[in-house]
């Protein structure tokens, strides 16, 4: 069966998590709002008893789940993308959870007032933001998947267990987010983080993922999206 992804035309966004476990599995899927518009989204949403609150979501057969974290937890064992064991799912899913953390501080930075006004209303509040994002949170969480990576009993090469997992392709692109939106910081950063490092440069490296990559399937970085790239952010 074909899965259907509903998430927003135009940007990588929360959606590009699930795009890359779909893409790293080489499973069927139609990414539903590029072939038939954004508005797609909302129509479906009506028609279902358990709507997501926003995308993006998934369609399995009559099952619809929202929430990416969600999604993958489900995606984890279909896809073969999650351990078995389910001491190592649950903590996969912690470790997603805490992606999804850090992914939302940093879209925060360039919209810390409100979602629903412009970042030139609110470039002030911005630069304080950004500030303690580069200093403080950036390598705190950073430093805690490096952490992990040592920790993990299997060796660093991911970050659960011995073989990859969605977690992998997740902090694979929170890292390339970054990487777009703060490129004199991680430039200055990244060489701190080695372990976090191998595992993304591992994961660019999948074939399937490269193929990806490499595709129209990709979009490109833009100032819409989560990650965005303000000069005067960076530091």
């Amino acid at each position: 069966m074909t899965y259907e992804l509903y998430y927003w035309t135009g940007i990588q966004g929360r959606g590009e998590y699930v795009r890359l476990a779909l893409e790293a599995a080489a499973a069927p899927y139609r990414d539903v709002a590029r072939e038939e518009g954004d508005g797609v989204i909302a129509a479906v949403g009506k028609q279902v008893a358990t709507p997501s609150f926003a995308p993006p979501f998934l369609k399995d057969g009559t099952l619809v789940v929202g929430q990416v974290a969600a999604i993958l937890l489900y995606l984890g064992d279909k896809l073969d993308l999650a351990p078995k064991d389910e001491r190592l799912r649950l903590w996969t899913h912690q470790i997603q959870l805490t992606i999804a953390d850090f992914v939302l501080e940093a879209h925060d930075v360039h919209h810390p007032i409100g979602a629903g006004q412009y970042y030139e209303d609110q470039k002030p509040e911005s630069l304080r933001r950004a500030k303690e994002f580069r200093e403080e949170r950036v390598p705190k969480f950073l430093g805690w998947f490096e952490t992990i990576l040592e920790k993990n009993p299997e060796g660093p090469a991911h970050l659960v267990g011995d073989r990859l997992t969605y977690a992998d392709l997740s902090i694979f692109q929170a890292m390339s987010g970054l990487t777009y939106a703060f490129p004199k910081l991680m430039n200055r950063l990244g060489p701190n983080y080695g372990k976090v490092n191998a595992v993304c440069a591992d994961v660019a490296e999948l074939p399937n993922i490269a193929a990806y990559l490499a595709s129209e399937r990709r979009i490109a970085p833009n100032e819409n999206d989560l990650f965005r790239h303000y000069p005067e952010l960076d530091a």
